[in-house]
Parts: structure tokens; sequence; C-alpha cells
């Protein structure tokens, strides 16, 4: 049987606010598995955000065990989280963030180099996405020039870039309108199951949620 690619084990995170201190992640254990697509449902403020930022290993102060692809993220220094993120992870957040002064195939090419891919293979491996995302006439335009729904699907494009074999996603079409969200949402699982990839994918909208292979509910700092 296949080990999870992501574990969760009494994941917990405080915050002091005004002296008072505020539980948002209450001991969260999860196993997500290889090529699974889960929903992680809750309402705005429940933690979901600050869930991904912990799995993501994008900032610290996180109790418990975060396992990823077998790797124990709380057992490494800095250097290892970052060869975890690059080797395993791809993101994709509700706002694109693309580089404004790069086209559409070098938002997807510039990750790749990052983890040493070649130009050429990481060129071809930019058109071979964005085509597969309706995009491939789009290659040369910045996003300035793209629609919001082009944008985030390029976004989506550059997260499974380096083919991580887990997406994190934060309500990865709620800046959309709901026709070009569904759309993208639709694009998105078919891209990431084509990839093998696993996903978690954070949002607050129970329809979207019931597209997905499992669904999660954070309530009170815990997993129902």
């Amino acid at each position: 049987m296949n080990d999870p690619v992501l574990h969760l084990r009494g994941l917990t995170r405080s915050f002091e606010q005004g002296g008072v201190r505020i539980d948002v992640l209450r001991g969260v254990d999860l196993a997500v598995m290889p090529g699974e697509i889960v929903a992680l449902l809750g309402p705005s403020g429940s933690g979901k955000s600050t869930l991904l930022q912990a799995v993501g290993l994008l900032e610290g102060g996180f109790g418990g065990e975060i396992a990823i692809a077998g790797n124990a993220a709380q057992k490494s220094d800095a250097h290892a989280r970052t060869l975890l993120r690059r080797d395993h992870l791809g993101f994709v957040y509700q706002f694109h963030h693309l580089l404004p002064d790069f086209n559409a195939r070098e938002n997807v090419v510039l990750p790749q180099l990052v983890a040493d891919v070649p130009r050429d293979a990481a060129e071809a491996r930019a058109e071979e996405l964005l085509t597969a995302l309706g995009l491939g006439h789009r290659l040369e335009h910045r996003p300035s020039q793209l629609s919001g729904g082009e944008q985030q699907r390029v976004a989506v494009a550059r997260g499974l870039a380096n083919r991580p074999k887990l997406v994190l996603a934060d309500e990865p079409t709620g800046n959309l309108d709901e026709a070009t969200s569904d759309k993208v949402l639709e694009q998105f699982l078919e891209l990431v199951r084509g990839e093998g990839s696993a996903a978690l994918v954070a949002t607050h909208n129970e329809r979207l949620a019931a597209r997905m292979d499992r669904v999660v509910r954070l309530h009170d700092g815990k997993l129902d």
C-alpha cells in the first residue's frame, strides 16, 4: 500500500493577540494519499490558510508533526525545507501573483529554472501545461493582457510546472465569477488528476468541494 504524500499528526498553531492566546489549530490529524484530491472546507477565519501555510513550510511556530513524501519536515533545517518545497510541493493561491513583466510562458518557466530544469525542457513543459489549459494562443501575453480566468490558469500551470507530489491550493477560484470559477476548477482538477499529483484545496464553497475525492471540515481548530 502507498504511503501518504502528506501526513499531519497533532498539528497546532497559536497566536497572541492583545495579551490573549488564540488557538487556531488544536491538533489536526490528516493523511492525503498519492493522487488524492482533498477539499479542506471551512468558513473564512476557520484556519484553512494557516493550515496550508504549515503544510507549505512557509512559516514556523507550529507544533506537531508534518511529513511530506515521507520526509519529517519538523526535523529538517531551513535548507532541507526549501528543497522539500521545491521538489515536492506546488502552490496555487486565490490571487495569481504572476510576475507582471513576464509573459505567460515565462511565468511557468521560471520556477522550473529555479529547480535546475534545462531551459528547453522548461519551455516545452510550460507550453504543454498552458495548452492543456486552453492558453496555447496566449503564451506571449503578459498578465495585464489576460483576463482574470486566464491569469489564474497560468497560476495553475505554474503550480504544476515542477510535477509536484502535492499541490496546495488556497481558494484557487475565489476571486472569479461563478461561471469562470467552475471552468477553471474543472480544468484544475482535470490537470491535477492527469499529472497524478495529490492536492489539498482550501475552500468555503460546498458545491466546489463536492467535486473533489474527499471533503474534510475544519471546525474549532480540528478536522471533523
